[in-house]
């Protein structure tokens, strides 16, 4: 599994968490789509920001391996603006490699790509 350095490990003040420190041993957790409903709460908007924000500072728009990212902080971006770089995509694997899908993160997090999410 690769470790990305540099990466943060969560949302700074909470416990909203960015990275795995290690791979599962009962096995890899799947990458799924969550649907993002209107009614959740600030915190969970703020962990979604920053989350694309780490990813867009450490990747920008080439794809990278999933590594030990998060599965459940991906997935409430995965199908939208995370999106499988190849195909096949196998969501259970630690080497699958995804890309950020630039048009749909800049309407989804316009704060992340104009600046003032810092």
């Amino acid at each position: 599994m690769l470790k990305h350095r540099g990466f943060p490990g969560r949302l700074p003040g909470t416990d909203f968490q960015f990275v795995i420190r290690r791979p599962n041993p009962k096995g890899v957790t799947p990458i799924t789509r969550r649907e993002r409903f209107r009614d959740r709460r600030p915190a969970d908007r703020r962990a979604d920001a920053g989350f694309m924000q780490a990813l867009w500072d450490c990747f920008g728009d080439q794809p990278f391996e999933r590594g030990n990212l998060d599965a459940g902080r991906l997935s409430w971006l995965f199908g939208r603006e995370v999106i499988p770089a190849e195909d096949p995509f196998d969501p259970e694997s630690y080497e699958a490699l995804l890309v950020i899908s630039v048009d749909v993160a800049q309407l989804s997090f316009p704060e992340v790509f104009d600046g003032s999410a810092r």
